[in-house]
C-alpha cells in the first residue's frame, strides 16, 4: 500500500441545516478534518452557509434535497407530487414507497432539482463542483435519470455512487439499517451505467456508511480507508507496471459534523430530525477533529482535498 497516493475528499453533509450544524461544520474544516461541504438548499440556515464558505473559502457542492422539508420551486410548494398532505416532502422512507407505487411526477422532479441548482448559483455566485441526493434519493430508480440529465445540462461533473467496501462485514449496524444501506448499494450499482453515460464522474472508492454518527471512531475511519485501498489495488493486475504501482486513488469519505440542533431552529421547512438534535453529529466532530486522525492521514500519504482538485 505504500506506493498508493490518496486523495481523500471529507464532505460535511447538510451544511445550512441550522445555524449550530453551520457552526460544526465551520470549526471542523478550520480544524483541517473535512475537506468539502455539501449545501442543503432549502435548509433554514442555508444562506448563511453560503456567507462562510465564501469567507473561509471553503470548497461546495449541492446536497439535492428531494425527501425533508419544502421545496424550493415556487410552484411545487403548492400542488405537486412531491408532496405528502401534509404540504412537505414525503420523507426518506416515504419517498421510495411514493416513487416504487409510481406516484411521482418526473418533470416536477426535474424541476426541482434545477431549482436548487439555481438557488445554488444564487447563494453562492456559481455553480456546484460536485452535487449528490439528500438520503441518496440521486441513485434510486428513474430519479437517477433525471438527475444525470441535470448535472450534464450544468456541466456538473462530479457526484456520489454510495458503494462501501467492506460494508457486508461491520456487523455492528442493525438489521433494519442495513436493510436501507444494502437497498442504497443495489440501487447505485444500477445507477452506474446511467453516470457514465452522462459523462458524470465520481471518486474510485466511497464511504461513510460504516462510520455513521455512534459507530464513527478513529479505528473504524482507519479501516474503513484501509479496505477501500485494498480494494482498489486488489484490482491491479500484479507484477503491476511502474505506471500502476504510484497509481492516486481518490477517495469520498461522507460525514455528518456539528453541534446538536436546538428546536424549534434548523430543518429544511419542518423543524430538526431526531439525527440532528443528538449528540451524534457533535461525537462526529469530535472524532474528525482528533490529531491522531490528522497524523494518520500524513503518515499514510493521504491528501485531503476537494472535488475541484480532482
Amino acid at each position: 500500500l505504500r506506493m498508493v497516493q490518496v486523495k481523500l475528499i471529507i464532505t460535511g453533509d447538510d451544511f445550512g441545516y441550522c445555524p449550530r450544524r453551520n457552526q460544526g461544520i465551520v470549526d471542523c474544516f478550520l480544524a483541517g478534518a473535512i475537506s468539502n461541504v455539501s449545501l442543503l438548499v432549502n435548509g433554514s440556515a442555508a444562506a448563511d452557509a453560503a456567507k462562510l464558505a465564501r469567507s473561509y473559502n471553503i470548497p461546495i457542492g449541492l446536497h439535492a434535497n428531494l425527501s425533508e422539508g419544502s421545496p424550493v420551486c415556487e410552484v411545487l410548494k403548492t400542488n405537486s407530487s412531491l408532496l405528502n398532505q401534509d404540504g412537505f416532502f414525503h420523507g426518506k422512507m416515504g419517498f421510495r414507497t411514493t416513487l416504487s407505487k409510481g406516484l411521482l411526477n418526473m418533470s416536477e422532479v426535474k424541476q426541482e432539482l434545477k431549482a436548487q441548482v439555481e438557488l445554488f448559483r444564487e447563494l453562492t455566485g456559481h455553480l456546484p463542483s460536485h452535487m449528490d441526493g439528500h438520503q441518496h434519493v440521486h441513485v434510486l430508480p428513474e430519479v437517477r435519470h433525471v438527475f444525470a440529465e441535470v448535472l450534464e445540462e450544468y456541466g456538473i461533473k462530479y457526484t456520489r455512487v454510495p458503494i462501501e467496501p467492506g460494508l457486508h462485514k461491520c456487523d455492528w449496524i442493525p438489521p433494519s439499517l442495513m436493510d436501507f444501506y444494502l437497498g442504497v448499494e443495489e440501487d447505485s450499482f444500477n445507477t452506474v451505467d446511467v453516470f457514465t453515460k452522462h459523462g458524470i464522474r465520481w471518486p474510485d472508492i466511497y464511504i461513510g456508511l460504516s462510520t455513521m454518527g455512534k459507530n464513527m471512531s478513529v479505528s473504524s475511519i482507519w479501516s474503513a480507508i484501509d479496505s477501500a485501498i485494498l480494494e482498489v489495488t486488489s484490482k491491479v493486475p500484479s507484477p503491476a507496471p511502474p505506471a500502476q504501482q504510484s497509481r492516486t486513488v481518490t477517495i469520498e469519505l461522507m460525514v455528518h459534523p456539528g453541534y446538536p440542533s436546538v428546536p424549534p431552529v434548523g430543518g429544511c421547512g419542518e423543524g430538526p430530525d431526531d439525527f440532528s438534535q443528538s449528540w451524534e453529529r457533535l461525537h462526529e466532530l469530535q472524532t474528525l477533529i482528533k490529531p491522531e486522525l490528522q497524523n494518520h492521514y500524513k503518515s499514510r500519504n493521504i491528501q485531503l482535498c476537494s472535488f475541484k482538485d480532482l
